[in-house]
């Protein structure tokens, strides 16, 4: 009798196992939807962490009670590999090359809301005249606490050359700052109040190398809605999960509703400029699995999926860690240790990092 009711029981767990290894799978397809046929399901990817935790859970328990178990989570992350490689990279660091190139992109928050330290200084600012990057591309780069002109004049000690592209209606700006000489820019044109793309053009080493700086739609959510999640997450009433719940669902469908053409024509410039060397990041406001993420990288290196280590967060606010923040590069380049610093957190986003070799030429 208990050896029948304890086979039971672990054919429920198994079925349980089974059960979570196909959910995760399918939301690790979830890039695949077209956010405007399927606006619900498009940020499923946003739940994947909770699924590979609960198969974590069944690893533990099966090493625990029934050894042979154990197989199934395992062949669950293999089948499901290909999104977890992107969710969850794992790769051991390399030094970069002396002549590789730092490149960040961050997300500055106008600059900290215009903050201004008792000596006067923007801690922004000071972080991005000590980063040592070649090329420093940022998002929301205006402030109206601080004049365009007085940034660029702190910057111009460390960078010789500055380009922006201006949003019209909004005044949203996206910045490179660049220590090699801009010598074009072009917009991306979308229909957009608010998002902005372009792509700059730098000499490098004699050859033109196309800098795609972006800073996608957001996710729409209001600064007290971001408050009520942190309040949900700390407190986890029924009610308020409810509520709360179905608020950013309804949010960030319309969000990725709105982000789809953004994303598909930086896709589409992208594509038109086969062959260029390039650079394409930026605040993508977009989870890891997302479609925006999969139609831009097509092609092109995920720096931190190559050689970046866990799960990489950019956002830092209300309890909402996701890496929204993104470097590809051409196969021109070869990415090493990109990774996200942390020891800046003035701005809602962390600046992301990688340095960039530019492969021989055959």
């Amino acid at each position: 009798m208990l050896k029948g009711l304890r086979k039971f029981f672990f054919r429920m767990v198994a079925g349980a196992n089974i059960a979570t290894i196909v959910i995760m799978f399918l939301i690790g397809q979830a890039g695949h939807l077209s956010p405007i046929e399927h606006p619900m399901l498009t940020n499923a990817g946003l739940v994947y962490p909770v699924f590979l935790l609960i198969n974590l859970a069944f690893m533990i328990f099966w090493l625990i009670f029934y050894w042979k178990g154990v197989f199934i989570p395992i062949v669950g992350y293999l089948l499901c590999y290909s999104s977890l490689r992107v969710y969850l990279p794992l790769n051991l660091s390399s030094a970069p090359p002396d002549d590789a190139i730092k490149v960040m992109s961050y997300n500055v928050c106008r600059f900290a809301q215009g903050t201004i330290r008792d000596d006067g200084t923007n801690p922004i600012i000071e972080y991005i005249k000590q980063c040592e990057a070649g090329i420093v591309c940022l998002q929301e780069a205006s402030s109206d606490l601080i004049s365009q002109k007085k940034i660029r004049d702190e910057l111009s000690a460390v960078y010789q050359y500055c380009d922006t592209a201006v949003r019209r209606y909004s005044g949203n700006t996206i910045a490179v700052y660049s220590k090699y000489p801009i010598v074009g820019k072009e917009s991306i044109p979308f229909d957009s109040k608010w998002n902005i793309s372009a792509a700059f053009k730098l000499l490098i080493d004699n050859d033109t190398v196309i800098v795609i700086n972006n800073h996608l739609e957001t996710n729409k959510l209001l600064s007290e809605e971001q408050e009520r999640f942190k309040h949900m997450i700390r407190n986890r009433e029924k009610k308020e999960v409810v509520s709360t719940s179905r608020l950013l669902i309804d949010r960030l469908a319309e969000a990725a509703v709105t982000r789809q053409p953004e994303a598909l024509a930086v896709a589409e410039y992208i594509r038109m400029h086969d062959g260029v060397p390039m650079i394409v990041l930026g605040d993508f406001n977009d989870n890891p699995l997302s479609y925006s993420r999969r139609v831009i990288v097509d092609g092109l290196t995920d720096c931190f999926v190559a050689t970046g280590c866990g799960p990489g967060w950019t956002y830092n606010k209300s309890g909402m860690y996701v890496r929204i923040d993104n470097i590809f590069c051409s196969r021109d380049w070869e990415p090493y240790k990109c990774q996200i610093d942390r020891k800046i957190i003035d701005s809602d986003h962390y600046p992301i990092v990688c340095w960039l070799k530019k492969r021989a030429k055959h």
